[in-house]
C-alpha cells in the first residue's frame, strides 16, 4: 500500500481561505477511494471549529525544533472518509484569528513544517512520498534535502510540491536563513532569488517531482506573463513538471442531496431549478421573470478575476433583458462599484458583499449563467461548480478555465473567449443568451455541463501515478 503523507496550510472540511482547502480535502478522499493509506498534516488553527476540535484524539507531543528555537507541539488526531488528518499545536503560533497576514508568518510556517516531519516518529508514520502544497508546506520539502538529508529515517522519502498559485511565494530576507529557518549558509544558494529568499523556489529546486493544478497553467508559468518572476526556474525543473487538472467533491456539490438549496434536482430531472431560479430572485427583490436570463459572480472581487473588464462594459450589458448576482469580498473599490451598482440598478442587479457559502450554492443552483472571465487562474473551482449545478459557465481561455470549460458549437460544455478584452468578453455573453433563448437547445446545453465529469477519479490516478514516478 502506498503512503502517502500531505503537508497544507488548511483543507476542508476543517478550515479553508479558498480552493486549496477543497483540493487538499477530496483529493486526499479521492487517493484513499484508490487505496492508498492518506495522512494530512495541518497546523490546529483556533479558527478550526468546536464542532471538529472536540472529536480530536490527543496522541501526545514532540519538541520542534526551529533554528534556535525549542517548541512544544501537541498532535491530535481524526479519521475522516478513509483520511488520517494529524493537526499540530502550538498556541504562540495558531491560537490567533486568520491563517495567514501574520508579522510572523515565515516562523509559523516554519514550525508547521518541521513538526510535520518531527510527529512521523510519534505517529508510526514513514511515508513513501511527502505531497507539499504551496510555500506554506514548501519548508518540508527544503528541509528533507538540507536538514534532514543524513537523516536515515527518510533516505527513501520522495517529495512533490504542488504549486496552487504561483504569485504566493514566501519571500524573506537573506539574513534570516539560519536564525529564522534554521537552514545552513551551505545551501543558501538552494533557496536564494533574486537577493532574497524564495521558499517557492526552494521547494521548486528540491522535490523528486513539481506538478501544478492545470495542464495549461503548467505551461503558462514557463512565461514571464504568468510566472510572477519564476519563469526561468520552472524551465530549469521543467522535466519535472506535470499538470494536473483539480477537481471537485461531487458528494458535497450535489444539487440531489444539498440542503442549503431550495429545491433538489439533478440531470435526470431539473425542473426543480426553476424553482430555485425564482427563489433567488424574490430573495434579490430582483423580478420574477422566469425566461430572463440571470448570471452570478461569486469571487474574490480583486482585479485579476477579470472585473476590470465587467466594470468596462457591464452598464452596456444591462440594456439587454438581464439579471446579475454577485457574492464576494475584496477591493474598496470594487465593492463600492457593484454596491452602487446595485442601487442604480435594483430592478437587474443584486451585490451581497461576503463570504457565504451556503449563499453561494443557493446562486449557483438560482443562476442560469456564470461569468468568470479572470486575467488568470490556475484552476479553479467555481466554474466546475456552476456546471455541476446547471448554470451554463462562460469564462476566458486561461489555465484551468480552458481546461475545463470547452467552447459551445464544438460539442462544448459551456462559452468561451481568448483575448482578455471586455467586448470579447461581452459578445460572448450576448451569445449565450441568445442560446438561451432557444429552450430546446438551452436545455441540451445545461444537461451537458451538469453531465461534465469533474470528479477526482481522473485526476487521482494520474497524481498517483506520479508518485510512482517520484518514487522512481
Amino acid at each position: 500500500m502506498k503512503k502517502i503523507l500531505f503537508v497544507a496550510s488548511e483543507a476542508a472540511p476543517f478550515v479553508a481561505t479558498g480552493g486549496l482547502a477543497e483540493v487538499v480535502g477530496s483529493l486526499s478522499k479521492a487517493l484513499a477511494e484508490r487505496g492508498c493509506d492518506v495522512r494530512v498534516v495541518l497546523p490546529l488553527y483556533s479558527d478550526i471549529e468546536g464542532k471538529w476540535r472536540e472529536k480530536f484524539r490527543f496522541i501526545g507531543s514532540v519538541n520542534v525544533p526551529v533554528a534556535w528555537r525549542n517548541q512544544y507541539c501537541g498532535v491530535f488526531c481524526y479519521e475522516k472518509d478513509g483520511v488520517t488528518f494529524y493537526f499540530t499545536d502550538n498556541e504562540y503560533y495558531f491560537k490567533r484569528k486568520g491563517c495567514y497576514g501574520h508579522f510572523d508568518d515565515g516562523e509559523r510556517f516554519a514550525f508547521f513544517c518541521r513538526s510535520a516531519l518531527e510527529i512521523l516518529p510519534l505517529v508510526d508514520f514513514t511515508p513513501d512520498v511527502i505531497h507539499c502544497h504551496d510555500w506554506q508546506a514548501a519548508l518540508a520539502a527544503i528541509y528533507l534535502k538540507t536538514i534532514y538529508c543524513r537523516d536515515s529515517r527518510f533516505c527513501n522519502v520522495r517529495t512533490v510540491f504542488t504549486i496552487h498559485n504561483i504569485e504566493y511565494q514566501g519571500k524573506y530576507s537573506l539574513d534570516n536563513l539560519q536564525w529564522l529557518f534554521g537552514i545552513d549558509a551551505y545551501y543558501q544558494g538552494l533557496v536564494e532569488y533574486n537577493g532574497c529568499i524564495n521558499l517557492m523556489k526552494g521547494a521548486i529546486e528540491c522535490c523528486d517531482r513539481l506538478s501544478t493544478v492545470s495542464p495549461s497553467y503548467a505551461e503558462e508559468i514557463k512565461t514571464p506573463y504568468f510566472s510572477h518572476g519564476l519563469d526561468s526556474i520552472i524551465r530549469r525543473n521543467e522535466s519535472k513538471l506535470r499538470g494536473i487538472l483539480n477537481g471537485i467533491d461531487p458528494d458535497y456539490y450535489d444539487p440531489a442531496t444539498d440542503n442549503a438549496l431550495y429545491a433538489k434536482y439533478d440531470a435526470k430531472k431539473p425542473q426543480n431549478k426553476a424553482v430555485c431560479k425564482e427563489q433567488l430572485q424574490r430573495m434579490f427583490n430582483l423580478p420574477v421573470r422566469p425566461n430572463t436570463p440571470v448570471v452570478a459572480m461569486i469571487s474574490r472581487l480583486v482585479a485579476h478575476k477579470g472585473l476590470d473588464l465587467v466594470t468596462a462594459v457591464i452598464d452596456e450589458a444591462l440594456q439587454d433583458d438581464v439579471q446579475f448576482v454577485i457574492l464576494g469580498t475584496g477591493d474598496g473599490y470594487y465593492e463600492h462599484f457593484f454596491t452602487e451598482l446595485a442601487l442604480r440598478h435594483p430592478q437587474q442587479v443584486a451585490a451581497v458583499i461576503a463570504f457565504n457559502s451556503a449563499l453561494s450554492r443557493q446562486i449557483y443552483s438560482g443562476a442560469d449563467m456564470f461569468l468568470m472571465p479572470s486575467r488568470s487562474e490556475p484552476c479553479g473551482l467555481s466554474q466546475m461548480i456552476a456546471s455541476r449545478y446547471g448554470t451554463v459557465a462562460i469564462v476566458r481561455e486561461t489555465g484551468g478555465l480552458k481546461d475545463s470549460i470547452t467552447p459551445y458549437g464544438n460539442g462544448g460544455n459551456g462559452f468561451t473567449f481568448a483575448d482578455y478584452n471586455a467586448h470579447d468578453m461581452l459578445y460572448v455573453l450576448r451569445q449565450a443568451m441568445e442560446v438561451y433563448r432557444d429552450r430546446t437547445r438551452w436545455k441540451a446545453l445545461v444537461s451537458k455541463a451538469m453531465r461534465t465529469d469533474f470528479t477526482w477519479k481522473v485526476s487521482a490516478e494520474k497524481y498517483d501515478k506520479l508518485y510512482d514516478e517520484a518514487m522512481e
